[in-house]
C-alpha cells in the first residue's frame, strides 16, 4: 500500500488529496495542517445575515477547474453565483474615473471609449496607439517586467493610470519588478502572434463574445462565488475527502522532512516520525525552506520576498453611507496618495452577501515596500481605510461593525527571472527528490483555480515517480 503525506490544508493541499483519490484511490493519504482548520487563506464569516470573505473573494469563472471540482464534491449550479456586472473605476490623481469600456486588464480594445476617457490625456492616448505599428519586443533572458512591457507598448501614462492599478493589486508588488513570464505570459504570446497587444486583446474579446453567443448567454460576470461563501466549498471538499478515507491531522505542525532512498519521514514538533512513500508540500515557502537548508538550489526561497496585506470590512446601515457611483468597486493608481490599494462595493457586486437595507464594503491595504499591515493595530487600519474611503463616498456615523484580517507575508513577489528559477528548482526536485513534490503560491499559483491546477500537476508528477 502506498502512503502519501500532504503538508498544508490550504486549497492546494486539499486539491492534491482530491486528485490522488480521483486517480489513485488505493493510495492512503494523510494531511498535516498547523492550524485548526482547512482552507488556508480562504476565510468566510457568517454574521448578522452577511456572508463575508476575509481572504480571497471569488475565482475566475473561465478557469473551470474549480467549478468542476465543486460539482464533483456535491455542489450544484444553485450553489454557484456569478458576480453582478457593472462599472469599475480607477482612482487616479485623486479623482474616480470609470475604466474605459472595452478595456481588458487595462488594455484598450475599443478605440472610441478609450479616446473619450478623461483618465488618459490626449498625448497619452496617441502614445498608446503606437502599439498598433510597433514590432514585438525582444526580451533578454526570456523575461522582463510587466511594467517595462507595457511602458514600451502603450506608454507611461496608460501603464501608470490604467494598467498598473489593475495588475499590481493582484500580486501586491511593484509592476516594474513583476515578472511578465511568471504572471501574464499570455500578453507576450498575444503580442508575438498579432504584432500588437491591442490587436491581441481585440482577438481575445472577439473570442469571448463568440463563446457567449454560442452559449446563448447575455452579459455575464467574470467571477464566481458560492452562495454560502468560499468556505462552503472548502467544507464540502473536506467532507468528500474524509468520506474517501483521507486522514486529517489539524494543529499538527511539521518540524522537518527526513529523506531516505524509499521515501520520507515526516517529523513533528514532538519528535514523532512517520514514514511515507511520497510527500506533497503545499505550504508557504517560509515554512519549507528550512527543511532543505543544506541544498543550495533552495536558497532562492530565502531570497523570495513576500508582502503583507490585509482585508478591512465595513458593514453599514444603508442610511449611514452615501455612494453615488453605480459600480462594483475601484482600484487605486500610484498618482493618488492613499494607503488602501482597492475597494469592492460588495453589496453591488455580490448582492447575496448582504441583508436588505445594509451595505458591505471591502477595502484592501498593503503594498510592497511598506510595513503598514505589520506595524498598525486593527483599529488603526480601520481608521486609515475609512479616511481614504471618505474621498470617494460619504459616511454618516459609525459602521455597524468592522473586521480586519491581516495576512502577514502572504503574497510572494514574482520578480523578473522568477519563472526560470522555479523551473530549474522543479527540475532539480524531479531529478534528485524522487519521493517529493512541492507546489503552491511560492511557485506559480495565485488564483484559486491556478492552485487547483498546480495540485493536479503535482499529483501526476509525484505518483508517476513513486508508483
Amino acid at each position: 500500500m502506498t502512503n502519501v503525506a500532504i503538508i498544508g490544508a490550504g486549497i492546494t493541499g486539499l486539491a492534491s488529496a482530491y486528485f490522488i483519490k480521483q486517480t489513485y484511490p488505493h493510495v492512503n493519504v494523510t494531511i498535516y495542517e498547523a492550524t485548526d482548520r482547512p482552507g488556508g487563506k480562504i476565510k468566510t464569516v457568517q454574521r448578522d445575515g452577511y456572508t463575508i470573505e476575509l481572504g480571497p473573494e471569488s475565482y475566475l469563472g473561465r478557469k473551470t477547474i474549480m467549478t468542476e471540482v465543486a460539482k464533483a464534491v456535491g455542489m450544484t449550479d444553485d450553489d454557484i453565483v456569478t458576480n453582478e456586472t457593472g462599472q469599475s473605476y480607477i482612482f487616479a490623481n485623486d479623482t474616480l474615473y470609470p475604466i474605459p469600456g472595452g478595456a481588458i486588464l487595462g488594455v484598450p480594445t475599443d478605440i472610441k471609449p478609450f479616446m473619450s476617457t478623461k483618465l488618459i490625456s490626449m498625448k497619452g492616448k496617441f502614445r498608446a496607439l503606437k502599439d498598433l505599428t510597433m514590432k514585438p519586443i525582444e526580451m533578454e533572458n526570456n523575461d522582463m517586467s510587466v511594467g517595462e512591457f507595457f511602458r514600451t507598448r502603450l506608454g507611461d501614462e496608460v501603464l501608470e493610470n490604467l494598467i498598473e492599478p489593475l495588475l499590481s493589486g493582484i500580486y501586491g508588488t511593484d509592476i516594474d519588478q513583476l515578472s511578465l513570464m511568471s504572471t501574464f505570459p499570455n500578453f507576450k504570446a498575444l503580442e508575438e502572434k498579432h504584432g500588437s497587444i491591442i490587436k491581441g486583446m481585440q482577438h481575445v474579446k472577439k473570442e469571448r463574445q463568440q463563446q457567449a453567443q454560442h452559449n446563448q448567454q447575455g452579459p455575464q460576470g467574470q467571477f464566481k462565488q458560492f452562495r454560502n461563501g468560499l468556505n462552503d466549498f472548502v467544507n464540502k471538499l473536506e467532507a468528500w475527502l474524509k468520506a474517501h478515507d483521507i486522514t486529517f491531522r489539524y494543529e499538527t505542525p511539521v518540524n522537518d522532512l527526513i529523506g531516505t532512498q524509499k521515501g520520507y519521514y515526516v517529523q513533528l514538533d514532538d519528535e514523532t516520525r512517520t514514514f511515507y512513500d511520497g510527500v506533497i508540500v503545499a505550504t508557504p515557502h517560509q515554512v519549507f525552506r528550512e527543511w532543505f537548508s543544506t541544498d543550495p538550489m533552495f536558497d532562492y526561497f530565502s531570497q523570495l520576498e513576500a508582502s503583507s496585506v490585509a482585508t478591512i470590512v465595513f458593514a453599514f446601515d444603508e442610511a449611514n453611507i452615501e455612494n453615488t457611483y453605480d459600480g462594483t468597486g475601484f482600484v487605486i493608481a500610484r498618482t493618488s496618495e492613499t494607503d488602501i490599494t482597492a475597494c469592492t462595493w460588495t453589496t453591488k457586486k455580490w448582492p447575496h452577501t448582504t441583508p436588505e437595507g445594509k451595505v458591505l464594503i471591502r477595502a484592501y491595504i498593503g503594498k510592497q515596500g511598506d510595513n503598514i499591515v505589520n506595524e498598525k493595530t486593527d483599529e488603526e487600519l480601520v481608521a486609515i481605510a475609512k479616511n481614504d474611503l471618505q474621498q470617494m463616498m460619504t459616511f454618516h456615523g459609525e459602521p455597524d461593525f468592522t473586521i480586519v484580517n491581516k495576512m502577514p507575508y502572504a503574497s510572494p513577489q514574482y520578480h523578473v527571472g522568477h519563472i526560470s528559477r522555479i523551473k530549474a528548482i522543479q527540475q532539480h526536485i524531479c531529478d534528485n527528490y524522487q519521493h517529493l513534490q512541492i507546489t503552491g503560491a511560492p511557485f506559480e499559483a495565485v488564483g484559486l483555480p491556478d492552485c487547483i491546477r498546480q495540485a493536479e500537476t503535482a499529483v501526476k508528477q509525484l505518483l508517476s515517480r513513486i508508483g
